[in-house]
């Protein structure tokens, strides 16, 4: 196979959104109730994946996790790739001081870093889901803003589109019908990196503490808790980092494999 990273983050990625819907829909054991008598059960036919210290059974709860870390990630990527499109698309058709200012912000907000931008938001809106979406999506908004304005500065004034613009085309044409749809590839790269990207931060921010909150199951927050345990049952923190590791490197392998088949540059470094 030519794109071998391509076909791989595919099934990788089909895999893990595929234990995301499981995981929503149902689970062997109730991922929440205790069972102390079976605490730090190791892998077996009852329990595939162990038992932690209160009993829970750690596959139900890496089910139940999977769908928490997907729609945080879904919900950040997509805040922040439709603020970013926008104020790239504002900052490149807009010229002059404005795009000036709108593109020197993009790079800006590049060197703040994402755990203080995340520290910020969740001292206003207190540790838990909502804070993590906001620190994604702000995180997001420059790099697709940055791709976005990129292209179309590229594109605004090539022969097409000044074709278009004589035939009668407005603004909102010109940019849906002729902008767009040749920067889709770049963003598309974008997107499964930042997805990847996402997944990582809600983990790390779970495992601060700034994430999601107990009792909801989360993988970031599976392996904060099995750090006491991981010499008496090492399983505990094995699986959900082993599931958090697949997705991410799902998504990247994804984005690789798409900026491959999408980018001629990289096709004709790879030949």
């Amino acid at each position: 196979m030519r794109n071998l990273p391509l076909g791989i983050g595919s099934v990788l990625c089909m895999a893990m959104a595929a234990t995301a819907v499981v995981g929503a829909l149902w689970t062997p054991y109730d991922p929440l109730h205790p069972e102390t008598e079976a605490a730090y059960a190791p892998p077996s036919a009852s329990h595939p994946f162990g038992t932690d210290w209160f009993g829970r059974d750690v596959l139900s709860r890496v089910l139940a996790a999977s769908p928490v870390g997907m729609r945080i990630a879904a919900a950040g990527v997509f805040m922040g790739s439709t603020a970013g499109a926008l104020l790239g698309i504002l900052s490149a058709l807009s010229g002059g001081l404005l795009g000036e200012v709108l593109g020197g912000v993009l790079n800006g907000v590049l060197s703040f870093p994402p755990l203080l931008l995340a520290l910020l938001l969740a001292t206003v809106f207190g540790p838990g889901e909502i804070s993590v979406v906001l620190a994604v999506g702000l995180f997001n908004v420059p790099y697709f803003g940055r791709i976005i304005r990129g292209e179309f500065l590229k594109l605004k004034d090539r022969e097409f589109v000044e074709a278009a613009r004589a035939c009668g085309a407005g603004t909102l044409r010109i940019i849906l019908v002729h902008l767009l749809p040749n920067a889709l590839g770049p963003f598309l790269v974008q997107l499964t990196s930042s997805f990847g990207f996402a997944l990582l931060s809600e983990a790390a921010l779970s495992y601060l503490g700034l994430g999601t909150q107990p009792p909801s199951p989360s993988w970031g927050r599976m392996l904060k808790e099995a750090q006491t345990y991981i010499a008496l049952a090492p399983w505990t923190a094995i699986f959900p980092g082993l599931a958090l590791v697949l997705t991410v490197l799902g998504f990247n392998l994804l984005g690789d494999g798409l900026q491959y088949r999408l980018d001629p540059r990289f096709r004709y470094r790879g030949s």
